[in-house]
């Protein structure tokens, strides 16, 4: 079985699902990016007792012993410590974010009508609204390079334009709340996906400079949001940044890799040029795996899940399932559709974990703009990544810090686990709960 199963079992499970993503389901991570990687660095827990037979070692129990997992996007590991969710906690606590807010700030930045900081006066908007950040981190004038420079201190110039969007004119809602009566994500999440693709297709047209546009949204204060209004940002800028150039160069060496064009690698998931896609062989491998362990929830188009290589606790994967859709344009009316609706779910359940507006980072990976071209990016595949930091409670949070900081990434609660504490939580927001009773 390609997987941990719901219960953990076994040291083949552990092994087959590791090494697959190192070295048959990674295997162009695993061996072109060193399958030293995989072999003498990620498998030193089996190395350690190679000599010694397996009848004499305990077998391998995924929600008890600590193991790697390798992370084929990144081609990076994280040390999982299932262990430690049992130790006591006596450290920071975070206060859960209070929901008395209006509807209506006048004294906020971002509600409809409303004077920005700058002057400049929002939109009466009723559904999605964008403009240019008035703090932006890039600004869209071309510099010359700095000269004389040393091969220890190197720059270059950063080229961009930096967009809010406002999710919805309301002040006191989240995408999750969108997601239950009486808002719903066909008629109150599509127009953001809408505002995602107008802006992707925008933007290059007026600033050909720009290659890529990160559309992300950080939620909460513990994200370091500092507006509770509903919004997202949007950064567009002269070159690739690192995360999704890794993913995409990734993509690309997994998709060429001879070992994966065996069908039972790629368990048949290619791309519409028919090469071998990571993502949506991830897809088939999660929806096909007895007991979809990591699987959160599925539609006719996306699935999702708990990556089994999450670093932060309640982490989740969005990624199509049915075909290769390279960036927002490509998506289809029904599309766009199944996507606002499990956008919805996951954000709703997210915040049903603990009962509080569970905050995250939360961003788009996409192909780069077509005035970008490079032999990346017909391997790019559209996905979403959530990154919420809350670990054992409303109040008590993840740190990247010491070890992590330090050597690789580490978690506690296995993918599994956490992936089973989302699911099992209600589809209806607990605020609307909470109003009827």
């Amino acid at each position: 079985m390609n997987g941990v199963t719901a219960n953990g079992s076994s040291h083949t499970n552990g092994l087959a699902n590791g090494h697959a993503n190192g070295h048959a389901n990674g295997h162009a991570n695993g061996h072109a990016n060193g399958h030293t990687n995989g072999h003498a660095n990620g498998l030193v827990n089996g190395a350690s007792y190679a000599d010694d037979s397996d009848d004499e070692l305990p077998a391998f129990d995924a929600t008890e012993h600590p193991h790697r997992r390798y992370n084929p996007l990144t081609r990076s590991w994280v040390l999982c410590s299932p262990h430690r969710t049992k130790r006591p906690w006596q450290g920071q606590e975070e206060k859960p974010q209070g929901t008395s807010l209006p509807a209506y700030d006048e004294k906020c930045y971002l509600c409809p009508g409303n004077k920005r900081a700058t002057g400049a006066t929002n939109d009466d908007y009723t559904s999605t609204f964008f403009f240019e950040n008035d703090y932006a981190a890039l600004m869209p004038q071309a510099v010359a390079e700095e000269k004389n420079q040393h091969p220890l201190l190197q720059s270059q110039p950063a080229r961009g334009r930096c967009y809010v969007i406002c999710f919805n004119p309301q002040h006191n809602l989240t995408l999750a709340q969108l997601s239950t009566a009486p808002f719903s994500p066909d008629e109150h999440i599509v127009p953001i996906i809408q505002s995602w693709q107008k802006i992707y297709k925008q933007i290059p047209a007026e600033n050909p400079f720009v290659k890529y546009i990160q559309i992300f949204e950080n939620k909460g204060s513990a994200m370091g949001c500092s507006n509770p209004h509903p919004h997202g940002q949007v950064w567009s800028l002269d070159y690739i940044p690192e995360e999704p150039s890794k993913e995409l160069a990734s993509l690309r060496a997994w998709s060429q890799d001879p070992a994966n064009q065996d069908p039972k690698v790629n368990l048949g998931a290619c791309d519409d040029h028919g090469k071998p896609s990571m993502l949506l062989t991830l897809a088939k491998l999660e929806l096909t795996t007895p007991g979809q362990p990591r699987v959160i929830m599925a539609n006719d188009h996306f699935v999702a899940i708990v990556p089994y290589w999450a670093v932060w606790p309640f982490e989740v994967l969005v990624v199509p399932a049915q075909r290769q859709i390279r960036n927002v344009l490509q998506m289809t009316e029904m599309e766009v559709v199944s996507l606002a609706r499990i956008i919805a779910q996951v954000t709703c359940k997210l915040d049903n974990v603990f009962k509080c507006s569970f905050p995250y980072s939360m961003g788009v990976h996409q192909q780069p703009t077509q005035l970008a071209t490079s032999e990346d990016d017909e391997f790019a595949q559209f996905h979403i990544h959530f990154y919420p930091p809350l670990l054992r409670s409303a109040s008590v949070r993840k740190f990247l810090v010491g070890f992590e900081m330090m050597a690789e990434p580490q978690r506690d609660l296995t993918a599994e686990q956490a992936a089973k504490r989302i699911r099992d939580c209600d589809d209806v927001h607990y605020l609307a709960t909470l109003e009827q009773s």
